[in-house]
C-alpha cells in the first residue's frame, strides 16, 4: 500500500507577513547590526548618514502610506492606512528634526550616485504606494511599519547624539497589522500582490543599507 503524503499546510497572510520580515527585514541587516553596535570613533558620522539618507526616502510628504491611503477603498484598510499615516507622519517629522540637528550630510566620495538612488527609490517606493493592484500598496506598507520597528532604535541612537528627544513610537502593533492583512487577503491574488508589495518594500530598505554601507566603506578610504 502506498504510503500517505503529508501536505504541509499553506501559511496564513499574517504568518507570510512575519516570516518575510523575520527574513529580509532590516533587522537581518549586518550594516544595521553594526550601526546597533557601541559607538566607535567613526560611527557618530554613518548614524549622521543614515539619517539623512532616510529622511531623503521618508522625510517627505505625502509619503508611502499616505498615497496608499488615498489609493485605498476598503473599510477596513482605510482605518489601518489612516492610523498608521498619522503615527508616520510623526516618525516623518521625528526624522526631519533629526536630519537639521545633524548638521550637513557627511562629506562621502559618490554623492551623486547617491543622489541618483535615492531618486530611484522614492519613485519605486511611490509606484508601490499607487498600485491599482488589490493589496499591493497595502502590503508596502505594513512592511513598511513592521520594519520600522528595526529602524527606529536607530533613530533614537542618533537622537540621544544631537539632543533630539525621542517621541514615543505610535505605529500600528503587530495585532491590528495580523487583523488588517487576514481582513483583506480574500483571495490567493490578493494574497500575491499583498506579498509582492512587501517584498519590493523590504528590497529598497536592503538596497538603502547596501548603500549606507558602501558610503561608510568609502569614506574610510577618503
Amino acid at each position: 500500500m502506498a504510503a500517505k503524503t503529508m501536505e504541509r499546510p499553506l501559511p496564513t497572510v499574517a504568518n507570510a507577513h512575519a516570516a518575510r520580515i523575520a527574513a529580509a527585514g532590516s533587522g537581518c541587516h549586518p550594516y544595521v547590526t553594526d550601526l546597533g553596535r557601541a559607538v566607535s570613533s567613526t560611527q557618530p558620522r554613518d548614524l549622521d548618514d543614515a539619517v539623512h539618507l532616510l529622511c531623503a526616502l521618508y522625510g517627505r510628504h505625502p509619503g508611502l502610506i499616505d498615497l496608499a491611503l488615498m489609493q485605498s477603498a476598503s473599510a477596513p484598510v482605510h482605518g489601518w492606512l489612516k492610523a498608521a499615516a498619522e503615527a508616520f507622519e510623526r516618525e516623518r517629522l521625528y526624522l526631519v528634526r533629526l536630519s537639521s540637528a545633524a548638521g550637513p550630510m557627511p562629506s562621502t566620495p559618490g554623492n551623486a550616485e547617491t543622489q541618483a538612488a535615492m531618486l530611484a527609490q522614492r519613485h519605486a517606493l511611490e509606484t508601490l504606494a499607487r498600485s491599482e493592484r488589490s493589496g499591493c500598496a497595502l502590503g508596502a506598507a505594513t512592511a513598511l511599519v513592521s520594519d520600522w520597528h528595526s529602524v527606529r532604535p536607530l533613530l533614537d541612537r542618533a537622537a540621544a547624539r544631537v539632543g533630539v528627544d525621542a517621541p514615543p513610537g505610535t505605529l500600528p502593533d503587530e495585532d491590528s497589522t495580523t487583523a488588517v492583512l487576514t481582513g483583506v487577503a480574500t483571495s490567493v491574488g490578493i494574497e500575491r500582490a499583498i506579498r509582492f508589495g512587501a517584498e519590493q518594500l523590504l528590497l529598497q530598505h536592503r538596497s538603502l543599507w547596501d548603500l549606507l554601507e558602501a558610503r561608510c566603506e568609502a569614506r574610510e578610504g577618503f
